[in-house]
């Protein structure tokens, strides 16, 4: 038991806040035009390790954490082809910068979820999680994801041009 959990759900647990904390950065720098190429496969690794770790859990029926993880999947799987096959060519980089912002945004998603059932104050306030405050929350990460997403799509040419033809066209 670490703090208070096995260890299947420990490894979880960092794993998804590793995935979390590093796909923020690598969001944002999509945002500002930036590459972070060691923090990007650190996000993209420990999300797909978060992904499937959740299928590790015993389980008798299929899950909406289930469906959640199969889709993180499936979205990491476009996003992995189009940043280390593509190579971010052509429309494959919006596509990348789409997927890996949504295989983030899942992870965020599951964090408010597990937040409201684990934090008494917040669970106090949305015991069944249909409540406004839960609702809120769910709805404001999304809006500002899909903001900065549509940013980060208009911006991100990473591989569009050189860093002195950037510079050139500052």
């Amino acid at each position: 038991m670490i703090l208070g959990m096995d260890s299947l759900t420990f490894i979880h647990v960092v794993l998804s806040l590793i995935g979390i904390a590093t796909g923020l950065i690598v969001f944002l720098g999509f945002v500002a035009d930036a590459e972070v190429p060691g923090l990007t496969a650190v996000f993209l690794a420990a999300t797909v390790l978060t992904s499937l770790t959740g299928f590790a859990f015993p389980f008798s029926k299929l899950l909406p954490s289930h469906i959640v993880g199969i889709i993180s999947l499936v979205v990491l799987a476009v996003a992995l082809y189009a940043l280390y096959v593509a190579r971010l060519s052509g429309s494959w980089r919006w596509v990348y910068v789409v997927t890996a912002s949504t295989a983030l945004y899942l992870n965020v998603f599951v964090l408010i979820v597990q937040l409201f059932q684990k934090v008494p104050a917040l669970h106090a306030v949305a015991p069944t999680q249909s409540e406004t405050p839960f609702v809120a929350a769910q709805v404001l990460t999304l809006a500002i994801f899909f903001a900065l997403g549509f940013l980060a799509v208009r911006r991100f040419r990473a591989t569009d041009a050189s860093p002195r033809e950037k510079l050139r066209s500052a």
